[in-house]
């Protein structure tokens, strides 16, 4: 018999291979902003990895989150469930629907499903290959990717997906044609910043030096620095020689380390214990070449008060009609001519830095998206069976995918049970 959730207390489940660690990446900033919109409305949270474990997590348990390890391909995951009984199981990331998805749908049939997608991964992926061969990107290129078969499948599967960029947005309505119906645009979900905020943010005068900062397990990051050190810095380098451009970010590998040099002024720094120490710094450079979704590294220094410098994949739909933070370039002279006239002109940095604030407050106004966010989950709970009857091509998955992913998982944890 189908249990009736939605008399009781609101019971969220999240999914992920990974632990919270807002300051290694945007994306655990984005789940941990999530996770306070769940709690602000008195929702219990359960939050469950396959990860054994990471020094750098947040604790969840602060905010009162209980935590629980979960295995793959395992029926204990079943038991789990099916005594925790939630209300709504979040997947973190499409790789997690595809792995306990069908177990949900099974064992709790009246959960609402919802995915995070954090970033289209295989948008990310199709500009990763252009830039790789050296070519334009298409948007028809997304649909070559075996990597979008897969994404997309898992979008149709779910109830709700959150969205986080409107360009997102644009691209599975039109590319892929999915009902908007059980997609939910998403941004971060941001503080205002206020005037005494502003105030006491370090000035012009009392900053210095350039920064690059991200996560080095995602692989934008890394090609951004690279591009940094062959093309960029050099010339920022040579017009401002008492200039030094500072590298962080989580997880540097050797390969990463190996570039630092001190006499270039290119100094890899590695993972810091408070992002906060950027706000020392004049100006952020961004180079992304190819990614996806809004990149937090961006957020963060408008927040700082600090200005940057981007490429167009950096500021994809990060700004809507308002002017940017600093400049957008495409091209390694211009990016740096850029760089180096936000960096000496204390006027053009501070115009800048007031155009930050204003992205920060208006378009990721956290009570506004976390509001609406709330409402679709609410609308949705009591019309679960018609919203899935709307959605046909999402059932058909559903249903081949116990059929084939099922059995597929059955084999390995009897394989696994034997040895």
């Amino acid at each position: 018999m189908l249990i009736n959730h939605i008399d009781k207390q609101i019971n969220i489940l999240i999914l992920s291979s990974v632990w919270v660690e807002p300051n290694s990446s945007a994306a655990g900033s984005r789940m941990l902003q999530l996770i306070h919109s769940f709690l602000a409305e008195g929702w219990r949270v359960t939050y469950a990895s396959t990860s054994v474990g990471s020094e750098f997590a947040f604790d969840l348990s602060l905010l009162g989150v209980e935590n629980a390890t979960i295995q793959l391909n395992n029926i204990s995951f079943d038991d789990f469930i099916v005594k925790l009984n939630p209300t709504i199981v979040l997947f973190d990331r499409f790789m997690m629907e595809e792995q306990f998805g069908w177990r949900v749908a099974e064992k709790l049939p009246n959960a609402l499903r919802i995915l995070d997608t954090e970033d289209l991964h295989c948008l990310r992926k199709a500009r990763e290959v252009a830039i790789t061969e050296n070519k334009i990107f298409q948007e028809t290129d997304i649909l070559k990717t075996a990597i979008a078969k897969r994404e997309i499948a898992s979008i149709l599967r779910c109830d709700l997906s959150l969205i986080i960029s409107k360009y997102e947005m644009d691209v599975l309505q039109n590319t892929f044609k999915i009902d908007s119906n059980i997609l939910q645009y998403t941004p971060f979900l941001l503080d205002k910043i206020n005037s005494l905020e502003i105030e006491i943010l370090p000035k012009y005068l009392n900053r210095k030096d350039f920064y690059f900062i991200g996560n080095f397990l995602h692989k934008p990051n890394y090609d951004a620095v690279l591009y940094l050190k062959k093309e960029i810095w050099p010339l920022i380098a040579k017009k401002l020689p008492k200039s030094v451009l500072y590298i962080y970010g989580s997880y540097p590998s050797q390969k990463v380390l190996q570039l630092n040099n001190v006499k270039e002024r290119f100094i890899i720094k590695g993972k810091i214990p408070n992002t906060s120490i950027l706000k020392k710094h004049k100006v952020c450079l961004a180079p992304l070449r190819f990614g996806a979704g809004i990149k937090g590294k961006l957020t963060e220094a408008m927040q700082y008060g600090t200005p940057s410098v981007t490429t167009s994949i950096g500021a994809e739909s990060m700004y809507g009609t308002l002017p940017w933070n600093g400049f957008i370039e495409n091209k390694p002279v211009q990016f740096a001519l850029a760089s180096i006239n936000l960096y000496t002109n204390a006027e053009v940095w501070e115009e800048a830095q007031k155009k930050g604030f204003e992205i920060i407050n208006k378009i990721y106004n956290k009570e506004l998206h976390s509001k609406l966010l709330i409402d679709k989950i609410k609308q949705l709970l009591p019309v679960l069976k018609l919203h899935r009857e709307a959605n046909f091509l999402g059932e058909l998955l559903q249903y081949h995918t116990l059929k084939s992913t099922k059995y597929l998982s059955k084999w390995i944890e009897e394989k696994n049970h034997k040895k």
